[in-house]
């Protein structure tokens, strides 16, 4: 599970595989000569080290993940890359049932049941994609079953955890066998339910299935013929297209069905993913449709219709989704924090989600409303929209006002509550003027009408209590001033320098350590006396002629004197 498996990557597994084989064969001596091969098989009396049996048992896990490596091809294998995979898959048929064979002799009983069981399983998986000899099959998928039933009875507890997750593996498998043998009154519709759990056991179950799938909507392809949308009909006449529309719609039925409420959230968000890569694949058939249509303004009219049909869909159920995020995340800032691993969940987060179906919403709203000849349904979508985009404009303020509120700005908070109420009062006329069903939408608007009012109210109350406590506090300040300068409660480090007491506070408490004071406080200090020299200017100074030294000139300085 470390090296790929988790992840279901294959060739990653398949290298490890690879190279753990390198190290066994060459710790082991046991190369196949240098320049030339020669095969060196492994007997009941070669097997002098249990890595013997690891060599078997990664040749076989090698083996096997090649053939899910050449499964999981992006358009499936073709013709001679199935041959591969299928021969692959004997490989690991081979070298598991000679593991399982050397175990019984060489190994304790418990490991020579879990050989067993693995070898059974192997040779299922073979059965199971050449598409015969679904008894067969049968018995080693129940084989391997039975032997991991057992063994999960003892052990430890991580060990009985491991076999009944591979007993749950082989259960859909095995249903599936029953289903192809005629043992079971199981519809091939309700084979989607089996494959929801995950694991490398169930890679091959849910390839059959989809392809059995797949077969399933081509067939009923066959009779859908035009796509209906907002009372526009569109021609379907691509069958690649048909497929990828019916699988989109299949889905919905599982999030609109009536198990919808019980299903998980994450299961949802799934089947989510699931919708939006079969109507990528619709745009992308029509898409290229539309490239290779020529010059027929007809079959364009119908193919750009059709892509903003397709596209109209996908805006729905792209709102669809982020509504759930929506509802997971209100779930989450009522309880806060109830579990360690959980995270806090802020209103900006809220505040982002509806900024996200404001756009989707604007973006759908367009798409409708860009044809020229508008059909009463398409209004209707239209003012739909509006009464949508209104809604999630007075949730939006709402957390907007909530993340003031938790900042402790208490008039912006009240302020923006109103002005929620507001929105909200008018989208809930809207809604209660259009013809539909929207009592969802009504009850959320009413909720939070309650809501705005409650919040207001208590922003009105915490802003008068900060008030009157930031009044007192401040008189508090005004009458503890002291033009001398009172003495500090808690000392500086420079002024308690004969007592041995930290300065730097406790360990759980973030506080600046107090070392000195600074800026430092003013300090009295005495001043410089004034003088002033008033007798200078009356004082009558004597010459100093005759004692500056007189200057010598020149030849030159004689004549121009």
């Amino acid at each position: 599970m470390q090296h790929g498996l988790r992840h279901g990557d294959y060739t990653r597994y398949r290298r490890y595989c690879t190279a753990r084989l390198r190290r066994l064969y060459k710790s082991l001596k046991f190369t196949h000569g240098r320049g030339k091969y020669s095969k060196r098989n492994i007997t009941e009396s070669t097997v002098t080290d249990v890595r013997f049996l690891h060599v078997l048992l990664y040749s076989a896990e090698r083996a096997w993940s090649h053939a899910m490596e050449k499964r999981q091809l992006p358009d499936g294998p073709n013709a001679r890359q199935r041959i591969y995979l299928i021969g692959r898959l004997r490989k690991a048929v081979k070298w598991a049932t000679l593991f399982s064979k050397l175990c019984a002799i060489k190994a304790d009983s418990r490991t020579s049941l879990e050989a067993e069981a693995y070898a059974s399983y192997m040779k299922g998986n073979l059965l199971f994609e050449q598409d015969q000899n679904w008894d067969v099959a049968l018995m080693s998928f129940k084989s391997a079953r039975a032997v991991y039933e057992e063994l999960g009875k003892y052990g430890d507890l991580d060990n009985q955890v491991l076999c009944r997750e591979r007993v749950e593996e082989l259960e859909p498998s095995i249903r599936y066998c029953l289903h192809k043998v005629g043992q079971s009154n199981l519809q091939t519709s309700e084979l989607l339910n089996i494959g929801d759990m995950e694991g490398p056991a169930l890679d091959l179950f849910k390839a059959k299935l989809e392809a059995v799938m797949a077969e399933a909507r081509s067939q009923q392809a066959a009779s859908m013929t035009e796509l209906n949308w907002l009372g526009h009909r569109f021609p379907v006449s691509n069958a690649k297209t048909r497929v990828a529309i019916l699988k989109a719609q299949e889905l919905e039925k599982d999030l609109h069905g009536s198990s919808a409420d019980s299903t998980p959230s994450d299961k949802k968000l799934v089947i989510f993913d699931k919708i939006f890569s079969a109507y990528h694949e619709a745009r992308g058939y029509i898409r290229a449709d539309l490239a290779t249509a020529g010059n027929a303004e007809n079959v364009k009219d119908d193919l750009h219709g059709l892509d903003k049909a397709v596209s109209a869909m996908l805006g729905e159920r792209t709102i669809e989704r982020n509504l759930l995020l929506v509802k997971v995340a209100k779930s989450k800032l009522a309880r806060r924090r109830d579990d360690k691993n959980d995270k806090v969940t802020k209103p900006e987060e809220l505040v982002r989600l509806y900024d996200l179906l404001l756009q989707n919403t604007a973006d759908l709203s367009d798409l409708v409303s860009s044809g020229r000849d508008k059909k009463p349904e398409e209004v209707s979508f239209a003012d739909e929209c509006a009464c949508k985009t209104l809604a999630f404009r007075a949730e939006r303020c709402f957390y907007v006002a909530k993340s003031y509120s938790v900042a402790g700005k208490r008039a912006e908070a009240y302020a923006l509550y109103h002005h929620v109420r507001n929105l909200a009062e008018d989208a809930l006329r809207k809604f209660k003027s259009l013809n539909g069903d929207y009592k969802n939408m009504i009850k959320d608007l009413e909720e939070l009408c309650k809501q705005c009012r409650s919040n207001s109210c208590i922003e009105h109350a915490l802003g008068i209590m900060e008030e009157n406590k930031d009044q007192e506090n401040i008189s508090e300040r005004i009458s503890n001033i002291s033009l001398t300068g009172a003495e500090r409660l808690e000392k500086f480090l420079l002024d308690k320098l004969d007592v041995y007491e930290s300065a730097v506070g406790d360990s759980n408490v973030k506080c600046a350590p107090r070392i000195a004071s600074f800026p430092p406080p003013f300090q009295a200090i005495s001043r410089t006396p004034i003088v002033l020299d008033l007798a200078y200017n009356n004082i009558e100074f004597p010459s100093l002629e005759s004692r500056m030294k007189k200057q010598k000139g020149g030849f030159m300085s004689r004549i121009w004197g």
